[in-house]
């Protein structure tokens, strides 16, 4: 079924819409995100449609990665995992190519219910808003690395700098939005809250 008939005529866009790059966020199978990248570069070229279908992207944000023994990655984050970004004119053709490349699923957008019989309509293809596209494009383009850190309320730990360094203590808040945690130390003989980043400690085995 092509994307022309899996409309309805008074869903159908206006010619001045149809020719207006918008991005569109596809799903597609887990772990697949840059595999259906490739693939879709790929046929946007082989199939003639790089007029129509503008860029792909899989927005990702940089981080660093505390190990158990201190030491650091750094890698990139997908911002939405099972997800591509597409900017395209939204027309019969483009539509085949995105929705036939392997391993993408279906376009985000809304629910159209079939008028006769049983059984799931059609997607209709939603535009992400210019608001929507700004706040994911700028969560990737943050130059200070995210610091994830492999620890959980519960977890001892030991202080590596400032000024409680050399003392352990047990985690009992986590916050990786803010890169810290609060922990439990033993200060003066008496458990003391205390707020750390995550590049100041070590997790204790």
């Amino acid at each position: 079924m092509s994307f022309a008939e899996d409309h309805s005529p008074e869903l159908e866009q206006s010619e001045q819409t149809k020719r207006t790059a918008r991005w569109y966020a596809v799903q597609v199978a887990s772990g697949c995100e840059k595999r259906v990248k490739t693939n879709l570069e790929q046929r946007i070229h082989t199939l003639d449609v790089a007029d129509s279908i503008l860029q792909v992207q899989i927005p990702k944000i940089a981080t660093i990665k505390v190990r158990k023994d201190g030491s650091r990655q750094q890698s990139e984050e997908k911002v939405f995992p099972g997800y591509v970004l597409v900017r395209m004119i939204m027309d019969d053709d483009a539509w085949q190519v995105v929705k036939n490349t392997p391993h993408v699923i279906n376009f985000v957008g809304a629910e159209q219910k079939r008028s006769t019989g049983r059984g799931r309509g059609h997607v209709k293809p939603v535009p992400l808003s210019p608001g929507e596209i700004e706040r994911i494009f700028k969560q990737s383009e943050i130059q200070e690395p995210v610091v994830k850190i492999d620890t959980v309320v519960g977890d001892k730990i030991m202080v590596l700098s400032g000024p409680f360094k050399d003392f352990e203590g047990e985690v009992v808040e986590v916050t990786p939005e803010k890169g810290k945690l609060r922990a439990l130390l033993s200060i003066f003989g008496r458990d003391t809250p205390v707020e750390l980043e995550f590049n100041q400690i070590e997790k204790l085995n």
